[in-house]
């Protein structure tokens, strides 16, 4: 479930970069994050939310996941304006690292394959969107606080998605940032946040509300009940190799042997990352067996 996530948040970077030709960052996020909840609100008729899961804790919960997810998408946005897609991608990229750091500091623990895995999957992500750190700027600190956020919302909703119903909890956090995107672009995008916009750019907005948001989102939320935060992160991180492809596929951009590097690398930490869990699936069967 993890690795579909990557994929589809891998190629929602094609659709975020062309519906930036109409909209601002903040407008468009409103709206793919609307429709992604509004995507979800038919099957609210078929799925009824389990008697032990409370309208106030679910209301709690949905109001802080959708605030640390607006956080992070805003810095991130925020930071591109004042550093490269490059820097951006590999700063934004050190959630991968930052997950397991803060879980130590709540009390987790996490085994050296994680470790391993997850410093392979950094450097790899290195080599793919490697343009110049010499010089850290405005952007880049705002990118590393970005980050912070997204290894934040790893960990949350990691304790969240088994204490409420997944489906109510992703359309709240949706609601919450699309609510809060929304009342940013009013205030700093207001030329561009225009319906005939909006209509130029159905088809990005469409893929990054329906299938981004609407599905990723969702199935993040539901993996996440049964995979220990890091390992989430790492396979997650995976989006970078999957955002290349499509941009190879899609716009025509080009892999440089340094990137197909990166992929490798990436690709060596997310398995090195899962091989205990295998192990151990190895020795269940063989005992059933």
């Amino acid at each position: 479930m993890l690795l579909l996530v990557a994929i589809i948040w891998g190629f929602a970077f094609v659709a975020q970069r062309l519906g930036m030709e109409s909209l601002g960052p903040f407008g468009f996020n409103a709206l793919r994050f609307m429709l992604g909840a509004c995507s979800l609100l038919p099957l609210l008729l078929f799925f009824k939310a389990p008697s032990s899961h409370c309208n106030k804790r679910l209301l709690k919960s949905g109001l802080l996941a959708g605030g640390v997810l607006f956080a992070g998408a805003s810095l991130q946005q925020a930071g591109l304006v004042y550093t490269t897609a490059g820097n951006a991608g590999f700063i934004t990229g050190l959630y991968i690292i930052l997950v397991p750091v803060l879980g130590l500091l709540i009390g987790q623990t996490t085994i050296v394959n994680t470790w391993i895995g997850g410093l392979l999957a950094v450097a790899g992500l290195y080599l793919l969107s490697f343009q110049d750190l010499s010089t850290i700027n405005f952007g880049d600190i705002l990118e590393l606080l970005g980050a912070i956020c997204w290894a934040a919302h790893v960990l949350l909703i990691a304790k969240l998605a088994p204490k409420v119903d997944n489906l109510r909890l992703a359309i709240s956090q949706f609601i919450v940032c699309a609510i809060l995107s929304g009342l940013v672009a009013l205030f700093i995008e207001a030329d561009s946040f225009t319906v005939d916009n909006a209509l130029l750019s159905w088809a990005p907005i469409a893929y990054a509300g329906l299938i981004s948001v609407g599905i990723a989102y969702t199935l993040q939320i539901v993996a996440q009940k049964h995979a220990p935060p890091a390992h989430a992160a790492i396979i997650m991180s995976l989006e970078a190799v999957a955002a290349a492809f499509g941009g190879w596929l899609m716009l025509d951009e080009q892999f440089s042997t340094a990137g197909i590097a990166g992929c490798s690398f990436m690709l060596l930490g997310m398995l090195i990352s899962q091989l205990p869990a295998l192990r151990k699936r190895e020795k269940i069967n063989a005992k059933i067996d």
